[in-house]
């Protein structure tokens, strides 16, 4: 009956995303609504979710950065965010616990999504973060983490380990916790 009708979202993901997100219902409803006016499909492309980013970094070029958020996000690897997937995409980025964040964090640099981050991930990710930085931004960064080779190699040292060494999930959450300025190396916050 209720759960049915393709208008509304189910009791079955409702349930689901009040359970695990910090979302009442009604905020889960009003964002159903609008993700289904945005998206009439029901899933929003990768096309689109680099074009939705791309606003939030009008000044860069988000696109790399955009694909790896986007892969983390798709959890069944689908190729397309589904309504629960763009939630719980919201969730842990705006008002998820840190260690839930950090955990978003690790499958955003677990590039290969074989459970391990490689220093060669960390460039990748560090890469594609330094899209994101305004050329004048860049510029005025530590001499330490002024390319994104640099930045790898600071948040690499973090973790103790070899350039062909790997770190884990744990380890990786740990490793951050333990070093306020290594969780400033794995983002980039705008200065406006």
């Amino acid at each position: 009956m209720g759960n049915s009708k393709s208008g509304a979202v189910s009791k079955e993901i409702l349930e689901d995303l009040k359970l695990n997100t910090k979302f009442t219902e009604t905020e889960i409803v009003q964002w159903y609504d609008n993700f289904k006016k945005q998206c009439p499909s029901g899933r929003i492309s990768k096309d689109e979710f680099q074009n939705i980013y791309r606003k939030f970094f009008p000044d860069s070029d988000a696109n790399t950065y955009a694909q790896h958020v986007f892969r983390s996000f798709d959890t069944n690897d689908d190729g397309t965010l589904d309504f629960k997937e763009y939630i719980i995409a919201l969730h842990m980025t705006a008002t998820g616990k840190t260690t839930s964040k950090l955990e978003w964090a690790f499958s955003l640099f677990d590039v290969d999504k074989n459970g391990y981050i490689t220093k060669s991930e960390v460039t990748e990710i560090c890469i594609s973060i330094f899209k994101l930085i305004p050329t004048d931004e860049v510029n005025d960064l530590p001499e330490d983490e002024n390319t994104p080779e640099k930045r790898a190699d600071k948040l690499w040292k973090v973790f103790d380990k070899g350039d062909n060494d790997r770190v884990a999930e744990g380890e990786f959450i740990k490793g951050l916790l333990e070093n306020e300025d290594a969780l400033r190396l794995i983002q980039y916050e705008p200065l406006k």
